[in-house]
């Protein structure tokens, strides 16, 4: 059952896979704004997938998200959301990444819950 408060955190290490440089989002070798993005995504997808009907899952829908810290080559960064907005289909999860220094981002992210062969139909 979808309550307010659902929480996952996702984890990764920054490596040459996911600087700015290797996703094409500017060329210095530090974790890339998509990269911190996917990983906050990651943790909303997972705060509420054991919560959902058989056959259904999230989508996302919109970030408003800023990367106020650059993290180095090695740095653990660990992203959480937490469900904080249920109208319908409509997930709102606050989101937050951080690493070994503080806060590099924070931010609101919007998914929505969908039947997956519903959704997959559609393309």
């Amino acid at each position: 059952m979808l309550h307010i408060g659902l929480q996952y955190t996702s984890e990764t290490i920054v490596s040459d896979d996911n600087t700015a440089v290797a996703v094409g989002s500017g060329d210095l070798r530090v974790f890339a704004t998509p990269a911190m993005i996917a990983l906050m995504e990651n943790a909303a997808m997972n705060a509420v997938a054991a919560e959902l009907p058989v056959g259904s899952t999230t989508v996302g829908a919109a970030m408003n998200t800023s990367h106020v810290k650059p993290s180095a080559l090695g740095a653990e960064v660990k992203a959480t959301a937490e469900l904080i907005g249920i109208e319908g289909r409509r997930l709102v999860f606050k989101v937050s990444a951080c690493d070994g220094s503080g806060t590099i981002g924070e931010g609101e992210h919007v998914r929505y819950v969908v039947d997956k062969e519903k959704f997959m139909s559609k393309l």
